[in-house]
């Protein structure tokens, strides 16, 4: 099946005359906002006030040199100063270059080379990085440093949205012009500068539009990183076309997070697997620990919710479980989307079975980004969706199960890789389809099920495919596996190839059961036999060969992505001889 559209799009214009024409529709209507955390009040801005500061800081950035084309960057935490800024580049014709603020500063400085960026706007807690990179430059690549805080050091937004009024006329951009220059390493370790059009970002959000029903009555929550596209274009561009809401949250600390919630009761909330999986053992946690009488009431319920939803599509939970999701500010809740990793089918069956309206996505960054989305009216979450209107998808050299590389074909697919031809040209067939790089197929029903990377892939000598994805989401299953990665490995005494993996363990869970066994100090013995077990237990229901035969155990979270994917590269050239 294809979607469903339930509607005219908004249209593909460039992005500084979108967020012009959303203002001029809705100029009262609050647009962004965040909590100050001293003042504990809101830093709002309408749509009116928006626009305002954006020319402002267009007709500063102007003054000082910067022109159509030219390349600048912006730092900082969610905020809304950071996408007045993005559309203050915008509205002169400039390319934006968001730098992502857990980055260490070797790469920071690494992008800002590579892109020749003319200025750099920054939140005050990453000046002294800007600064520092700026001194040591051999070659001038910034001379602007501007601050989204009062600075004496440097010109900043506060003084530009109070005192500056030399606002300048909206840059004429052609569809075809670069507006994000987005670097990202990914999990593969390979820095490539993603470029993406004005037709790309504002086409991706038509196509989103035309699917899934938002207006200007929309509360959006942010949360993940803004500079990662998967927010920056799902969670920001998309409200700010059709005149919704955005607050951004203060921190990812519960306490903090959940209050922001309840006081915004948001209606569309984006989010990765990671998130979502945080919130349903929460939820989990406080279930097992509540009252006997608590429990038993749970157990009712949950039962005459699944027998609803045998009638009902779903809608007995979102009954029986309202009040859950009230107390977590999720009461008005829409949409909660999934993307940016792939969501374990555990935590989709859990959030569903409490009446959350979960959707997963599924795209890249150099698709700007989504492809693929589950439709609200039959969502089966434990695929990526259904393609985007636009968005053709074919499988590349598929197998006997007809899994291959997902390729993909659209008005949001990227212009290319900035100033590297050859790494584009590795990434687009002849006939013009980007290859993802993930290995998946399409069902009867036209929904899209992702197996693995294509260079993660295990190839046993007797030829068959092993997907280290699949196995860990098998894996994972275990209350005592917090993180795990599946790699390839060698018999030390045979030399054959086999399975291995990295374990990162739930201590948290490990003591609770060791403590119920008596084991007041556990050996790194008595971890590694509990693990093998859980690994045993639940590899029983994988293939013989695509089980893990050794592991080792780690004592510290993987590195990973902005999104929250473990940095594999770090990781596949080690063999394991435990």
């Amino acid at each position: 099946m294809g979607f469903k559209e339930i509607r005219n799009g908004i249209g593909v214009r460039p992005l500084n005359e979108m967020i012009a024409l959303t203002a001029d529709r809705f100029p009262n209507k609050l647009a962004v906002r965040i909590k100050d955390a001293k003042t504990k009040k809101y830093r709002e801005y309408t749509y009116a006030e928006m626009l305002s500061s954006i020319k402002k800081i267009g007709g500063f950035l102007k003054s000082q040199g910067i022109k159509k084309g030219d390349f600048v960057g912006v730092i900082g935490e969610n905020r809304s100063e950071w996408i007045i800024s993005y559309f203050g580049i915008l509205w002169i014709g400039g390319v934006v270059v968001p730098l992502d603020s857990r980055a260490k500063e070797t790469e920071i400085r690494h992008i800002l080379h590579h892109s020749g960026a003319k200025a750099v706007l920054a939140s005050s807690r990453y000046l002294d990085t800007i600064f520092e990179i700026k001194e040591s430059c051999k070659k001038k690549t910034f001379n602007l440093v501007v601050s989204m805080d009062k600075s004496e050091e440097v010109p900043n937004l506060p003084e530009i949205f109070e005192n500056y009024n030399d606002v300048v006329p909206i840059e004429r951009v052609n569809l075809e012009d670069v507006a994000v220059i987005l670097y990202t390493s990914g999990t593969t370790g390979s820095s490539k500068g993603v470029m993406l059009t004005h037709r790309n970002l504002s086409s991706n959000v038509d196509q989103i539009s035309k699917v899934i029903y938002f207006d200007e009555n929309d509360r959006f929550f942010s949360v993940l990183p803004i500079h990662h596209v998967y927010e920056n274009t799902a969670g920001n561009l998309v409200p700010l076309a059709k005149g919704a809401s955005i607050t951004y949250a203060r921190s990812l600390k519960s306490k903090i997070l959940f209050e922001d919630l309840k006081e915004t009761e948001p209606t569309v909330f984006l989010a990765v697997p990671l998130l979502l999986e945080k919130i349903l053992i929460g939820i989990q946690k406080k279930i097992e620990q509540a009252p006997v009488h608590t429990k038993g009431i749970f157990t009712v319920i949950r039962g005459g919710a699944k027998l609803l939803n045998t009638f009902s599509k779903g809608k007995g939970s979102v009954i029986f479980f309202r009040s859950i999701r009230e107390k977590m500010g999720f009461g008005k809740l829409r949409f909660m989307i999934s993307g940016g990793a792939a969501l374990p089918l555990w935590v989709a069956r859990g959030l569903e079975e409490l009446g959350f309206p979960i959707l997963q996505g599924y795209g890249l960054s150099e698709t700007s980004p989504v492809l693929t989305l589950n439709p609200p009216c039959c969502p089966k979450n434990e695929t990526a969706g259904v393609p985007l209107p636009d968005v053709e998808l074919k499988i590349i050299d598929p197998n006997e199960n007809g899994v291959g590389e997902i390729a993909a074909k659209g008005p949001n697919i990227m212009k290319g890789y900035y100033k590297n031809p050859d790494a584009t040209k590795e990434v687009f067939t002849p006939d013009g389809f980007f290859l993802t790089g993930d290995l998946g197929y399409i069902d009867e029903d036209g929904y899209l099920h992702i197996t693995g990377r294509k260079k993660s892939v295990i190839v046993t000598k007797g030829g068959k495919n092993i997907f280290p994805e699949e196995v860990e989401n098998v894996l994972l299953q275990s209350p005592f596996i917090e993180e795990i990665l599946v790699l390839r490995g060698f018999n030390p005494d045979t030399g054959a190839e086999e399975v291995h993996a990295i374990v990162y363990p739930n201590m948290e869970k490990l003591d609770e059961y060791f403590l119920k066994k008596g084991i007041e100090n556990p050996t790194e013995k008595d971890v590694y036999e509990v693990l093998k077990r859980e690994i045993d237990k639940y590899g029983a229901s994988l293939a013989e060969y695509k089980r893990v035969k050794r592991f080792t155990i780690r004592d510290e979270e993987f590195p990973k992505t902005t999104t929250n994917k473990i940095k594999r590269y770090l990781f596949e050239q080690q063999h394991f001889d435990r």
